[in-house]
């Protein structure tokens, strides 16, 4: 079972996932699209509350490094 804070963290990335890629769709940017794809599968295959963190903070930080 995950720990709790795995948890909120799936929860999180996953809300802002959703976000990015309504987001990205609806203004045919595809650096948020393909973001928020990723923020929506990454918590599927690594687990740990460390990597999801690190990981999810670097993608959901990457439409505001790269803009186009």
């Amino acid at each position: 079972m995950p720990a709790p804070a795995e948890l909120v963290l799936n929860l999180l990335f996953s809300a802002l996932g959703t976000g990015y890629f309504v987001y990205g769709r609806k203004q045919q940017g595809m650096v948020p699209l393909l973001s928020g794809i990723a923020l929506l599968a990454f918590p599927l295959v690594l687990h740990g509350t460390v990597p999801l963190l690190v990981l999810g903070s670097l993608i959901a930080a990457l439409p505001f490094l790269l803009r186009f």
